[in-house]
């Protein structure tokens, strides 16, 4: 007898429509046999459906079963597959009836009393039912906050086999689960830091509230306990709240990875990921056998913070050029090219040289030039022309540290920030969710141009401090910025300065 249920495999972050045909031959020795590219992890499905079956009081076929997992040239890996191939074995060898397996997408991992464990790529899951035009998943109940923001179709969260059992027969109706999606943004919408809370740096603040309005990337220099790590964690505290769209994305590269919390329904809080500089390429841009998403892609509509720019090794780092202009990171493999978002603020913290007093007044620097060049040197220039921002943090003066008066906080930069965003998707209509440090040549000559006092102080620049083409056109961004923040249609000449001065490596410390 034959079995059909649907299920889904990942391929990235993308679900992928698998049918489990399972059928129990009415003669044949007793064996199981799974085909259609299983990894160990699915082969191994066998062992705990059987268990499954028999811990919940169920009998097992004592004849020969074929397990196919299609389309068959698609690699299947993890354990999602064992509910739906147990429900086939069942139904296959005669033990339940159901005519509910064709309206449902199924996916769970069995243990061996029969719970059903979570699993990953829900959200995905449930998006593609939505999109097969299925009326609803079965998947289980720790998964079920994250499916259920999808409001297309039936989320219906099992905790064991009985009860996905019980579902199909009929003799058990479960209840939805339905989610409030206003109430998960409030929640996540708070903040336990605040930019009030760092003393003085106001032209860091200032830097950084432009760098938040046209998502432009940031390099931070200063000497050790200047305030740079507090400056880049306060930093998304001023950045506007995710959308839903901008939300799923983020989610479902987290279920696919398998980083959302138990229960969790959404990311409604942007990402802010900061790996330490030990980890390896594949960590950071994505990789493996079977491609995974890596750091870049987990800060995707987020902020990706490198503390201790210099320390990551060069290759890696080398590694960001192609994601920070594209928007996407590409991993190739044997069977196959999976591509990743990775959408993200890179905010990067260096000391200005290896003992990290190059820069600071109080403290006497003990490194030659020689080895300052060389720790400069670690970071490429090409990868220097892709940070708009290169900022200055000097030491903190004794009467700001002491200072009764709080600085800017996060509300007032965040206000700004909105206003010039808001100005950015009214002027680039077409795309709303195109930021002034991702215009193209074309859209810099429509909207970032300059009146002839501006053209000569950015001629002088370009000529004098031998910028490059890309950092001409970082100037022109980061002056549109500024002007945003103005309220100005037109940039003016300070606008232009207040640009230039943010190129900081191009003049050498």
């Amino acid at each position: 007898m034959l079995a059909r249920l649907h299920s889904v495999a990942l391929l990235g972050i993308e679900a992928i429509a698998c049918e489990v045909e399972v059928d129990v031959a009415e003669r044949g020795f007793a064996a199981t046999t799974i085909v259609g590219l299983p990894d160990a992890a699915v082969k191994e499905s066998t062992e705990r459906v059987q268990t499954s079956l028999l811990n919940c009081g169920y009998k097992i076929p004592r004849h020969r079963s074929v397990i196919n997992l299609a389309p068959a040239d698609i690699k299947k890996e993890g354990p999602a597959f064992d509910l739906p191939i147990a429900l086939g074995v069942m139904i296959a060898g005669g033990l339940i009836e159901s005519d509910r397996t064709d309206a449902y997408l199924v996916a769970g991992e069995l243990a061996l009393d029969g719970r059903v464990r979570p699993i990953k790529g829900a959200l995905s899951m449930a998006l593609l039912a939505v999109e097969r035009g299925m009326r609803g998943v079965i998947l289980p109940r720790e998964n079920a906050n994250e499916a259920a923001v999808v409001r297309e179709l039936d989320v219906l969260p099992v905790a064991n086999l009985t009860e996905a059992v019980g579902f199909l027969t009929g003799e058990l109706e479960l209840e939805p689960t339905e989610i409030d999606l206003d109430q998960v943004f409030t929640e996540q919408s708070v903040y336990d830091v605040d930019f009030a809370d760092v003393r003085g740096q106001e032209h860091a603040k200032r830097a950084l509230t432009v760098a938040a309005g046209g998502g432009h990337n940031v390099l931070l220099i200063g000497p050790p306990g200047s305030g740079k790590t507090m400056l880049c964690k306060r930093l998304p505290t001023v950045l506007p709240p995710l959308t839903l769209a901008e939300s799923l994305e983020t989610t479902r590269i987290y279920s696919s990875a398998g980083q959302l919390a138990p229960g969790q329904s959404l990311l409604a809080r942007r990402p802010v990921r900061s790996p330490h500089h030990s980890a390896s390429g594949p960590a950071l841009v994505g990789g493996g056998t079977i491609p995974k998403a890596g750091e870049i892609s987990l800060a995707h509509h987020g902020i990706l913070f490198l503390d201790e720019f210099p320390e990551f090794p060069r290759s890696i780092l080398e590694t960001l050029r192609q994601p920070i202009e594209d928007g996407v990171v590409n991993i190739s493999r044997a069977y196959g090219s999976v591509t990743f978002p990775a959408k993200f603020m890179m905010v990067a913290a260096m000391n200005p040289c290896p003992c990290g007093y190059f820069t600071d007044p109080r403290r006497p620097c003990k490194c030659t030039p020689p080895q300052i060049d060389r720790y400069l040197a670690r970071i490429s220039g090409p990868l220097l022309d892709r940070i708009d921002i290169h900022l200055e943090v000097p030491a903190v003066p004794y009467r700001e540290l002491r200072s009764r008066h709080d600085g800017t906080s996060s509300e007032q930069m965040r206000d700004q920030v909105m206003r010039a965003r808001q100005i950015q998707r009214e002027r680039y209509g077409q795309d709303s969710t195109l930021l002034n440090a991702r215009l193209t040549g074309r859209q810099l000559k429509r909207h970032a141009q300059l009146d002839d006092a501006g053209e000569a102080m950015l001629r002088q620049a370009v000529t004098e401090l031998g910028l490059s083409a890309r950092a001409h056109d970082k100037i022109l961004r980061i002056a549109r910025t500024a002007a945003d923040l103005a309220g100005e249609d037109n940039i003016r000449p300070d606008h232009v300065a207040e640009a230039i001065q943010y190129r900081r490596l191009d003049r050498r410390l």
